[in-house]
């Protein structure tokens, strides 16, 4: 437990050399047993940082321990304990509900991979369309596999990018309670990304505030409350976004 869930140290993106990063020396420690959101507004680096996360590009410069795993030498060791849910990207549609967790359940060498299924079926109560291919089902639907999906492996680390998007509240409120109930049963670590700010309030014991690639505010909800001396987290998303933080500061 001593071992943070995640490292990263300068991290940076540049996709064209003259070009403005996309992110810029992000540095931030996660703790195990935690779940932080990482904010901004659209362009600010968050889906660029969490691909960088992932292993799925390759940084400009810093660098990525999670798990106690560098991502630029060891990269396989921390994804077997990783996973990542996000309703932007689909599932393969032909393939049925059954037969996706199978091939993610292949994938993460999931053992007794059977049973594994059997108990996410149930847990996500999936049974009336495990069946179905997955391009079949419903925006709801599709997040409860999604979410299966992602705690396949009983991954240790998550990472999800805006996992309420388009769902009905009573649907994301399902959501956001089995992500609590999974934090709180395993000790997994979580980042999460989201513009949703009830939804980070909930689940968030610290946010980092991303703009231009940059951490420009990081703390406790409670702590950018009392500091911007609002009443709710999206009022200081728009001080931020707007550029009010360097008048707080």
């Amino acid at each position: 437990m001593d071992t943070p869930a995640l490292l990263v140290e300068g991290l940076s993106k540049t996709y064209r050399p003259g070009d403005k990063p996309a992110v810029d020396g992000l540095t931030f420690t996660l703790p195990m047993g935690q779940t932080w959101g990482l904010l901004g507004g659209n362009g600010a680096g968050k889906s660029t940082t969490i691909a960088m996360l992932l292993g799925l590009l390759v940084p400009s410069a810093g660098r990525v321990i999670a798990l106690g795993h560098d991502m630029a030498t060891d990269r396989f060791a921390a994804l077997a304990r990783m996973n990542f849910s996000s309703p932007y990207i689909a599932l393969p549609h032909r393939l049925t509900v059954e037969e996706n967790l199978r091939v993610y359940a292949h994938l993460y060498g999931v053992p007794d991979m059977k049973r594994r299924i059997a108990e996410l079926v149930e847990e996500f109560a999936l049974g009336d369309f495990a069946k179905r291919p997955a391009g079949q089902l419903s925006a709801g639907q599709k997040t409860r596999v999604a979410l299966a999906k992602a705690l396949v492996n009983r991954p240790a680390l998550l990472l999800l990018d805006e996992p309420t998007a388009s769902l009905d509240p009573d649907t994301g409120d399902w959501v956001r309670t089995t992500l609590e109930r999974y934090r709180e049963a395993t000790g997994a670590a979580m980042l999460l990304a989201s513009h949703n700010m009830g939804e980070v309030e909930r689940l968030c014991g610290n946010v980092l505030m991303l703009k231009g690639g940059r951490v420009v505010d990081a703390g406790s909800p409670a702590a950018l409350l009392q500091k911007y001396g609002r009443d709710d987290l999206e009022e200081v998303f728009l001080d931020i976004a707007r550029g009010r933080e360097r008048a707080v500061a």
